[in-house]
């Protein structure tokens, strides 16, 4: 009983609305703090880089519109051509994702992304973007026509490739965030109440260099591979429906 009180207390259950008592309808209340607070910081960065980049030849300008060279360049050479609209589209996705990833490093905080419901809700995003792009680029008409190339009977398995895409994109970005998180929740509770293990790790800089690895590392690797993906998908969707 303790334990299913536990669990309710780390939902939101809004079936009563709909009067049903399903799972479905229950929400992670963590996942949506925690994806706030992250939106929150996101929002007091861009207003503390507008400010920094109103100052010419600072630190700040420079490494900004360094980063944004690179993403100019990754879209136009992914794409052939560059476009203004993909490029937004493609470097929120990656901020949003590395933010995400990266708010553990705030004590009593997780990962938004080591909750299935966010990556696939990401990549559900990613993949209503590509199709509406897709069916900007060539039509309704010839999309949908799409689904029956070559041939009518290959539409069931073009439908499923396409579907495919989000559960690939999703579950990668899901199982490595969340394996590190796991690997890393059991080495600090492994070394949790003994001094002499506690003194090594922080001695020799062993969990500085797990949580480098785990968070801003690889946080910023799974953000940089979704963001890639979404790209690529993009591209072939695009390149698929133009002329």
């Amino acid at each position: 009983m303790s334990g299913i009180g536990i669990e309710e207390t780390e939902q939101w259950l809004i079936g009563p609305f709909f009067s049903s008592n399903h799972p479905f309808f229950s929400i992670n209340k963590h996942t949506v703090i925690y994806t706030w607070i992250t939106i929150g910081i996101i929002v007091a960065i861009l207003l503390l880089g507008r400010y920094l980049l109103s100052k010419k030849d600072s630190m700040a300008r420079f490494v900004t519109m360094y980063a944004v060279r690179l993403f100019v360049g990754m879209v136009d050479q992914t794409l052939s051509i560059f476009s203004f609209n993909h490029f937004v589209f493609i470097t929120s996705l990656f901020c949003f994702v590395f933010a995400c990833n990266l708010v553990s490093i705030i004590p009593w905080m997780e990962e938004p992304t080591i909750d299935l419901n966010t990556t696939l809700a990401l990549g559900i995003i990613s993949f209503l973007y590509t199709q509406v792009a897709a069916i900007g680029e060539g039509g309704l008409w010839k999309y949908i026509r799409g689904y029956f190339s070559p041939f009518f009977l290959m539409m069931p398995i073009n439908v499923v490739g396409k579907l495919a895409t989000v559960v690939s994109i999703s579950f990668r970005l899901f199982g490595n965030i969340f394996g590190g998180s796991i690997i890393s929740s059991i080495y600090f509770t492994a070394i949790q109440g003994n001094f002499m293990f506690e003194f090594i790790g922080l001695a020799s800089g062993l969990n500085l260099l797990l949580a480098a690895f785990f968070v801003i590392f690889e946080g910023f690797l799974q953000a940089f591979v979704f963001a890639m993906l979404s790209l690529t998908y993009l591209s072939l969707a695009i390149q698929s429906e133009g002329d």
